[in-house]
């Protein structure tokens, strides 16, 4: 009788996941969980979280650097520039890769054009519900690429991954977006002012017309132009968040342009 022993092991890739990490000991399980088992690494740029994130991380097997916190574009340049592998999936700690995108990656990988960054649609869970209107959905985001021809800007904010061409994946990067509205209202609250500074470095000027026009039009645009109000609950809790942060960016806008130059 021969007897014939089948390996279960899964061929890695040689691909590094690249992933950010602050305080994100709720999520980094799931995220480094997700891509376990089929990448040659897992690494985990920590700048400095004071909860369980590292070792969490390191039980899941992901490869753990600790940096300092050079804003969203200069810390994931940086991260990518430790990976130890030319191809690259940038995720968030509060990201997963589905089954289907895992598979779709798998297939394709030999195909890969080393020049062009490629795009997965990213899908959010949030209140309950995926999220699929509002112009939360599919939301793509360049997140595969070769760091040898293909890497992050180093903008402090509205990072963006540059290439010379772009290519759409199919298979959905799964996103736990916000725990809860308070969350939300914070994030909105952290942004606003990050867009707002933006705008003045870049020497835009406050405006009334803009002040009272884009938060209404925001609303609009996200609950009845893209249809957001077929999420639901949801999808209005989401829409008059949008149009918050737009008050709150213009808000601060005027509070830098016109209330500190008085000082």
């Amino acid at each position: 009788m021969t007897i014939i022993f089948v390996s279960d092991q899964i061929e890695k890739l040689p691909l590094s996941v690249v992933i950010i990490a602050l305080n994100e000991e709720s999520n980094i399980s799931r995220a480094v969980s997700s891509v376990s088992g089929w990448v040659s690494e897992v690494l985990v740029y920590d700048s400095g979280s004071r909860d369980l994130t590292v070792s969490i991380a390191e039980n899941r097997g992901a490869k753990v650097v600790s940096g300092e916190w050079l804003g969203f574009g200069p810390t994931k340049h940086k991260a990518t520039g430790l990976a130890s592998f030319p191809w690259i999936l940038s995720i968030d700690s509060d990201e997963e890769v589905s089954n289907e995108l895992k598979s779709e990656i798998q297939k394709s990988f030999a195909s890969l054009d080393e020049r062009t960054a490629y795009l997965v649609p990213r899908k959010s869970f949030y209140l309950n519900r995926w999220v699929t209107h509002g112009g939360w959905y599919p939301d793509f985001q360049a997140r595969l690429f070769n760091k040898k021809f293909v890497n992050w800007n180093q903008v402090e904010i509205h990072e963006k991954v540059e290439a010379a061409s772009y290519q759409k994946l199919t298979g959905d990067l799964n996103h736990y977006v916000f725990k809860n509205i308070e969350h939300q209202v914070a994030t909105n609250n952290k942004y606003s002012s990050l867009q707002a500074k933006e705008m003045a470095a870049k020497g835009k000027n406050f405006s009334w017309f803009h002040f009272f026009t884009k938060p209404a039009f925001k609303f609009f645009e996200c609950y009845f132009l893209k249809l957001g109000f077929l999420d639901g609950w949801a999808g209005f809790v989401i829409a008059k968040s949008a149009s918050y942060s737009v008050f709150l960016k213009w808000s601060k806008l005027y509070e830098i342009k016109e209330l500190v130059k008085d000082e």
